[in-house]
C-alpha cells in the first residue's frame, strides 16, 4: 500500500471531496484557556454565519477570551484584511458559556482543554451521553494518540485528533489523524471541513506526536541537551539560518517546556533516544534575544550548532518517510507553514547534497546515538512532488498546484513537476486526459517565482534560457495527444495566465479572471504570453494588448465571450466535474495553436503609457511591441516564440526591469525613466 493510499482514502486535494454532510449550523470549541480561543477564533472566520460555543469551568477564562477576540477583531479591521462589518459578524453568535447543556445540538465538538489523559477522556464520556451520534468530536492535542483517547468510547468511529499549530487562527496547518476505528467517511468529512474553513488539512497517522510535532519537538528537546557547549544566544542565532526564530525563544513565547517534556517522555517508548532533557521542567523560561540578534559564534561552535540542529531534524524525516507517517509532501509544506522553517526539510537536503546530508547525520549519530538513520539512499528521499498533488476521477488525471503560502505561484520546480505528471499519464492507457488546478477557492496561480527572473538581470542569455526553461512543460502540452484542460478555481497572474491559456482547453470558476501585469515590473509575458493569445484568438487583439500593455484585468464573463473559456461554473466540484467533461468531449480531439502567420491590429506604444495611474516605461512597452507584432506576423509557432524568448532576454539588460522587480521586492511603486 503507498504512503497516499494508506492515509488518504480517495483525494489528496480535499477540494475534491463530495461530503454526504453539511457544514454544522453549531459547534463548540471546549476550553478558554491557551488555543482553545483560537481555534474557535478560525471558526468564528471561517464560518461567521454559523453559531459557535465557546465552553470552560470558569467564568474568568470566558471573558478573556472574548477580550481575545475582540482584539484579533480590531487588528484586522485596522489592517484591513477585514471590514468592519465582517468583524462584526465574526463577534455575532458566540455563546460563552460553562453550562456544557448548551452545546447539545452541535455537530461538530472540539475540545482543546489541558494536555491530560484522565481528563480528555472524562469530557469524552459526558460528551457521548450528551450529543447526537452523528456529532463529530475531536480532541486537539500535540502528542497523545487517537486510541488513547477515543478507544472507551461507545462510538469512536466518529472521533479522531485534529492538531492545530499556534497561532490556531492563523496557521494554516491542520493535521487530521487517521486512526483504525476512524469511519472513513468521517476522516474525509474532517480534510473537507478544514479546507472549506481555509485551512490547510494534512492526514497523518496515529503515532505519538503524529508527524509535524515529531520534527518540533525534538528540534527544541535537542538544544536542551546543547548546553554544555553553546549559549542559548548562540545557539538561536544559528537556528535563524533555517527558521524565523530560534528554538529557544519559540518555547518562550509558547510556554512549550512541559508540553515537550511529556511527549518526549511518551516517544521514549518508542526509542530511549527520545528521553527529554530535565532541564525543560527545571528552567521556567529561558535566556534570549529578540530574532535578528547577532551573536558572536566561533566558527567552529557554529558548524557544531548546524550539525546537531539539522541531524535531529532530519532523523525525523527519515523515519516519517520510512514508517509512512505523512506524506513527504505534507511534511515539506508543513515544517514551513506550520514551523516556520525557511523551507522545507527535504529541500535543505536537497541544498546540501547527499554527501553533506551523510556527514551531518555521521557526526551526529558520534554525540547522539539511538536516533533514526536514512535507511537507502538520500536522492530516494528527495523524490517526491514538493508543489503540487496528483489525484484521480473518472479517467482523468488532476494536478494541484498547492504552494497556499504563495497563492500557488510557480516555485522552481512546479513546472517540472507538472511534466514530468504529464509524461507519466501520457503513457498510461487508463488516463484519457488531465485537469491542471489551483489549491482552495481564490488563487489557480499568482503567476512565476519572481526570484529566478533577478539571476537574469543584465544577461541576455540568462534571460533567454529562463524562459525557455520554464516554457518547457508548455511546450510539452503544445504536442499532446491526451487533452490538457485548464479548470481555473481563481485568479491567474503572469505565469499563471500563461499555463492556463496553454492548455487545450479552459473552464473557470465564476470568481476568476486573468492578467498579465508583467509590464508594472518592467518586463513582459517570457514563456509565450505575448505570442500564444494572438495565435489562438486573433479577434480579440485588442483585449490582449490591454492585458499585456496595461495590465488590464480580463474576467471569466469577458474571456468566455471572446472563446478563451469555453464554461463558467459556480464552486470548485461543479468546476472540477465541468473540466472532466472537457476533457471527454476532447479525447481524440486536441485542437492545435495555428502554425501560420495571423493578422492582428498592431501594438503601438502610447506616448505617456500608463496601466491605471502608474507611469510605465516606454522601453519596455518597444520590447513588448516587438515581440507582439513581429510574433504575430513569423511564419511558424517556433520561430514567434523564439521572438518572445529572444524578447525576454532583452528586457533583463534594460534600466526599467531593474527598477520594477527592486520595486516590487521592496513594496514600493516603481519610477521608470524612459
Amino acid at each position: 500500500m503507498t504512503e497516499k493510499n494508506k492515509l488518504y482514502t480517495s483525494f489528496q486535494n480535499p477540494y475534491l471531496i463530495q461530503s454526504d454532510r453539511s457544514l454544522p449550523d453549531e459547534m463548540a470549541v471546549i476550553g478558554a484557556g491557551n488555543i482553545g480561543p483560537d481555534i474557535a477564533y478560525f471558526l468564528r472566520t471561517g464560518l461567521p454565519e454559523k453559531t459557535l460555543y465557546l465552553v470552560d469551568v470558569m467564568e474568568e477564562q470566558l471573558e478573556k477570551a472574548k477580550k481575545r477576540f475582540q482584539g484579533y477583531a480590531q487588528k484586522g479591521v485596522k489592517r484591513k484584511t477585514i471590514t468592519s462589518e465582517q468583524a462584526d459578524l465574526i463577534l455575532k453568535n458566540i455563546v460563552y458559556t460553562t453550562d456544557y447543556n448548551d452545546i447539545k445540538n452541535c455537530k461538530l465538538v472540539i475540545e482543546a482543554a489541558t494536555e491530560q489523559l484522565d481528563l480528555k477522556k472524562k469530557i469524552f464520556a459526558m460528551l457521548e451521553d450528551l450529543v447526537s451520534e452523528d456529532t463529530i468530536l475531536t480532541s486537539n492535542t500535540s502528542s497523545i494518540p487517537a486510541d488513547q483517547v477515543f478507544s472507551e468510547m461507545k462510538h469512536p468511529e466518529r472521533s479522531t485528533i485534529t492538531h492545530f499549530f499556534a497561532p490556531a487562527w492563523r496557521s494554516l496547518i491542520v493535521e487530521v489523524i487517521k486512526w483504525d476505528a476512524l469511519d472513513n467517511k468521517a476522516h474525509e468529512y474532517l480534510t473537507w471541513f478544514f479546507a472549506k474553513t481555509g485551512k490547510v488539512p494534512v492526514v497523518t497517522d496515529n503515532v505519538i506526536a503524529f508527524m509535524l510535532n515529531r520534527v518540533f519537538e525534538s528540534w527544541t528537546n535537542e538544544v536542551s541537551f546543547m548546553l554544555d557547549r553553546a549559549t542559548t544566544h548562540q545557539i538561536d542565532c544559528v537556528a535563524e539560518e533555517f527558521v524565523g526564530a530560534g528554538p529557544f525563544f519559540v518555547l518562550n513565547m509558547a510556554g512549550g517546556n512541559p508540553l515537550t517534556f511529556a511527549s518526549q517522555t511518551r516517544r521514549s517508548a518508542e526509542r530511549a533516544s527520545y528521553k527529554p532533557s530535565p532541564l525543560m521542567l527545571s528552567v521556567g523560561s529561558w535566556n534570549t534575544s529578540r530574532p535578528g540578534t547577532k551573536v558572536d559564534v566561533p566558527l567552529d561552535v557554529k558548524e557544531w550548532i548546524r550539525y546537531r540542529l539539522m541531524g535531529v531534524v532530519f532523523s525525523q524525516c527519515f523515519d516519517i518517510a520510512d514508517r509512512n507517517i505523512g506524506t513527504s509532501s505534507d511534511l515539506n509544506l508543513g515544517t514551513v507553514l506550520a514551523l516556520g522553517f525557511k523551507k522545507g526539510l527535504f529541500d535543505f537536503m536537497a541544498e546540501f547534497g547527499e554527501d553533506q546530508v551523510l556527514k551531518i547525520m555521521k557526526e551526529f549519530k558520534k554525540e547522539r546515538p539511538g536516533f533514526p538513520e536514512p535507511t537507502k539512499r538520500i536522492s530516494q528521499y528527495l523524490d517526491f512532488n514538493r508543489d503540487i498533488l496528483v489525484d484521480d476521477k473518472d479517467n482523468v488525471r488532476i494536478i494541484t498546484i498547492r504552494r497556499p503560502q504563495a497563492a500557488n505561484a510557480l516555485g522552481t520546480g512546479t513546472c517540472n513537476e507538472i511534466l514530468k505528471t504529464l509524461k507519466k499519464g501520457a503513457d498510461d492507457p487508463s488516463v484519457d486526459g488531465f485537469i491542471i488546478t489551483g489549491y482552495g477557492t481564490k488563487s489557480f496561480c499568482a503567476g512565476a517565482d519572481i526570484s529566478g527572473f533577478i539571476k537574469t538581470l543584465g544577461n541576455h542569455k540568462a534571460g533567454v534560457d529562463l524562459a525557455k526553461s520554464n516554457s518547457e512543460v508548455l511546450h510539452y502540452i503544445d504536442q499532446m495527444d491526451k487533452p490538457v484542460v485548464a479548470a481555473m478555481n481563481g485568479f491567474a497572474m503572469g505565469g499563471g495566465t500563461e499555463l492556463a491559456i496553454r492548455c487545450h482547453s479552459i473552464v473557470a470558476d465564476s470568481n476568476a479572471f486573468f492578467q498579465l501585469p508583467e509590464i508594472t515590473l518592467g518586463i513582459l509575458p517570457g514563456m509565450g504570453g505575448a505570442v500564444i493569445p494572438y495565435r489562438k484568438w486573433p479577434a480579440a487583439a485588442a483585449t490582449f494588448h490591454g492585458m499585456i500593455g496595461e495590465s488590464k484585468r480580463l474576467n471569466v464573463a469577458e474571456a468566455k465571450e471572446i472563446g478563451m473559456v469555453k464554461q463558467i461554473t459556480n464552486g470548485y466540484l461543479e468546476m472540477i466535474d465541468a473540466a472532466i467533461a472537457e476533457v471527454k468531449r476532447l479525447k481524440g480531439n486536441v485542437p492545435r495553436i495555428t502554425d501560420s502567420p495571423v493578422s492582428i491590429e498592431a501594438f503601438v506604444v502610447p506616448e505617456n503609457p500608463m496601466a491605471g495611474k502608474l507611469s510605465l516605461s516606454k522601453e519596455a512597452l518597444s520590447i513588448a511591441a516587438r515581440v507582439i507584432n513581429e510574433g504575430a506576423a513569423a511564419d511558424r509557432l517556433s520561430d514567434a516564440l523564439e521572438i518572445n524568448y529572444d524578447g525576454s532576454g532583452d528586457i533583463t539588460c534594460i534600466d526599467a526591469s531593474r527598477e520594477g522587480v527592486s520595486a516590487f521586492l521592496q513594496k514600493r511603486k516603481p519610477e521608470f525613466t524612459k
